[in-house]
């Protein structure tokens, strides 16, 4: 192989590297736009969801047709008796959809019987570390409650294990609940409690904000800006090479010097 045809090898295999190099990081730029349009539109119905008034509870023929995607956040109204039955405690450092929740605490579930529906678990509110003594009875008799459907929560690998003597969870999870508190068959669901709240505010319910990361024009930017660097940087290179006639050694002529 002569020294010009080696030359120019090297600089095709470099001007395929740069291109591939540029190719996928404009990519990266162009799926980072398209997710900030989906998750626009998913803010959007979100809000929608959050804003409409209440409907009644869906009838238990209509629970395998939920889904988290269709369903989740709908607000809810319906009248319940809560049972006479253990309370479950889920630990939480804070809410990623209630503002007012900032300090870590606990959230508390009970069950509560539907007419005609069956018995569905009701996140009664947030208590905070300090007033866990606080914490008040679930109302007796028929409340109306106002709530927003949530689905359970799937364990990570770092998720502790609950605590069933002290009735302690890491997750929303409300069927293992049901199972080690013996409240019976659940609903596939849970309701997020918006009112009532309790005479002293221990657990606090109320209205949920689903406040989602929106930073994918940032990452955008930085992969276009990427993209921008290393194609500069090849036509540099490029054309201060063909402007001195050279190009790179090849291994060879390193050896050699």
């Amino acid at each position: 192989m002569t020294a010009a045809a080696g030359r120019l090898r090297r600089v095709a295999g470099l001007t395929v590297f740069s291109a591939v190099i540029v190719a996928v990081l404009i990519g990266l730029g162009v799926w980072q736009l398209q997710r900030r349009v989906e998750k626009h539109a998913l803010i959007a119905m979100l809000d929608e969801r959050l804003a409409a008034a209440p409907v009644p509870l869906p009838a238990p023929a209509d629970w395998p047709k939920l889904t988290q995607a269709h369903d989740e956040f709908r607000r809810v109204r319906f009248p319940a008796t809560f049972e006479a039955r253990p309370e479950a405690h889920v630990f939480s450092s804070g809410s990623a959809v209630r503002a007012d929740i900032t300090s870590p605490g606990v959230w508390v579930f009970a069950p509560a019987r539907v007419e005609g529906s069956g018995v569905v678990a009701i996140n009664r509110g947030f208590a905070p570390e300090g007033q866990f003594e606080r914490i008040s009875p679930a109302p007796s008799g028929p409340v109306m409650l106002t709530g927003y459907l949530r689905f359970p929560e799937t364990p990570g690998m770092w998720t502790p294990q609950a605590d069933r003597a002290k009735r302690l969870w890491f997750l929303r999870d409300p069927a293992a609940m049901a199972q080690a508190l013996n409240w019976g068959g659940i609903a596939p669901f849970y309701v997020d409690l918006e009112t009532p709240a309790p005479a002293n505010g221990v657990p606090k319910p109320g209205p949920l904000e689903v406040h989602l990361k929106d930073d994918h024009m940032q990452y955008a930017i930085t992969w276009f800006g990427l993209a921008a660097a290393v194609g500069i940087a090849f036509a540099v290179w490029l054309a201060r090479a063909l402007a001195e006639g050279r190009m790179p050694p090849d291994d060879g002529s390193k050896r050699a010097g």
